[in-house]
């Protein structure tokens, strides 16, 4: 054969993931955990939920377990049908397994796609074990599925494939596509492809069908392999990024924080999400330590909507290092928080007479800038709050000036 021409490549054939899917244990690589816990099992499967990333190996593991409990697998994908095609294939499910006494496995992929009831319309069947059911879902369970159907299910978590396991599957790939001239390339697809073992298979797929000046040129193939950076704005590496972005500047390490925000604008992210996100920080984590804070995140908010992309990610850089370089002070976040469990959990708190807008009682009421300094000790608490303390002052940035201003007043 050419080692320039793929039968892998041909537009009519499957894609080269799904016909390099193992066929046995020996060649599923990457969940060595999982298929330990497995062999517990034996020959009864407990019902299962597989999460995890993208192209982990969810549909090939059921797959597998099919194989091994020589069983039918029935697939069925949530995106594509509802209910009435689910109980239609349930159905013949139930026949054929009356006609033939031979075990079935319903898998249902992409099961968080299924609402509530239809979830609940699967809750009797699994319940009584008519059936193995498997579920595949890239969303957290806990709160993707509803708490009925997984009380009845095992969850299994697969994890992102390591480069060294990538690798080995695309070296199997290579091997058997006859194209030793794509070895070359193996390191830098896995490198690139997150752990994403259907990901790094297209991608070798798409580098075989290049002309052989592409793969000499290092700055198209640089471009191929960053478009495989994997980024999402509404899943998971959404909320893992951001969050990791926050807990950076909350731990004042200017140099992190600046690297996750990099991998949200070079991801697509809206920039006007991450500016939104900096406005609530600058309260919540900066808070009275350095109120400018809250200025400087507003200011970056106006300009990144006003101005946009790409001139919006110079001041979103200055905002983010301004937060992590600044004393840090959560005591606005604690404090309303406190006062609002406590408002929670009592009777309606009534306004003292001499605080109500109205009534003889008001004339009772000191106004303070009638009094030296602009202050005068008087309570503005109903008795129930008299001895609480919300707020509890912090001691560093402009927080620890003011508060030794408000002791000389208040004889705290």
């Amino acid at each position: 054969m050419n080692s320039q021409t793929s039968l892998f490549s041909h537009p009519t054939q499957d894609p080269l993931a799904h016909q390099l899917r193992p066929k046995n244990f020996d060649d599923y690589r990457g969940q060595e955990k999982i298929l330990k816990e497995l062999e517990n099992f034996g020959p009864h499967l407990p019902h299962l939920v597989l999460w995890g990333p993208p192209g982990t190996g969810k549909t090939t593991l059921a797959h597998l377990l099919a194989q091994k409990i020589d069983a039918t697998l029935y697939p069925f994908n949530a995106v594509m049908s509802g209910i009435p095609e689910l109980k239609k294939l349930i159905v013949e499910i139930m026949d054929h397994k009356a006609m033939n006494g031979k075990e079935a496995i319903l898998f249902i992929d992409e099961i968080h796609r299924f609402n509530k009831s239809q979830q609940d319309a699967l809750l009797p069947y699994v319940e009584r074990g008519d059936f193995f059911f498997i579920g595949a879902t890239t969303e957290y369970p806990q709160t993707s599925l509803n708490k009925a159907l997984l009380s009845r299910v095992r969850l299994l978590e697969l994890k992102s494939l390591s480069e060294e396991d990538l690798q080995k599957i695309l070296q199997r790939a290579v091997n058997q596509m006859n194209r030793l001239d794509l070895e070359s390339h193996i390191h830098e697809i896995a490198r690139f492809c997150d752990g994403d073992a259907r990901k790094s298979l297209n991608l070798l797929s798409l580098l075989s069908i290049q002309k052989s000046e592409v793969l000499k040129d290092e700055n198209q193939l640089k471009q191929l392999f960053q478009q495989q950076r994997a980024y999402d704005k509404n899943q998971q590496r959404h909320y893992d990024v951001i969050s990791a972005f926050i807990k950076s500047i909350r731990g004042s390490d200017p140099d992190a924080a600046v690297l996750w925000l990099a991998v949200m604008l070079d991801g697509g992210e809206d920039p006007e999400f991450i500016a939104r996100r900096l406005m609530i920080l600058a309260s919540e984590d900066v808070g009275l330590a350095n109120s400018q804070a809250l200025q400087v995140a507003c200011n970056a908010h106006y300009v990144t909507k006003n101005i946009g992309m790409p001139e919006a990610r110079i001041t979103l850089s200055h905002a983010t290092i301004f937060m992590a370089l600044s004393p840090k002070s959560n005591a606005a976040y604690t404090a309303v928080d406190e006062a609002l469990g406590f408002v929670k959990e009592n009777p309606t708190l009534q306004v003292p007479d001499y605080l109500s807008n109205i009534g003889p009682a008001k004339k009772q009421y000191k106004y303070p800038h009638s009094f030296p300094m602009h202050f005068v000790a008087q309570s503005y608490r109903p008795p129930e709050a008299s001895l609480m303390r919300f707020y509890k002052p912090g001691t560093i940035g402009s927080e620890g000036a003011m508060n030794e201003i408000w002791k000389k007043f208040t004889h705290n």
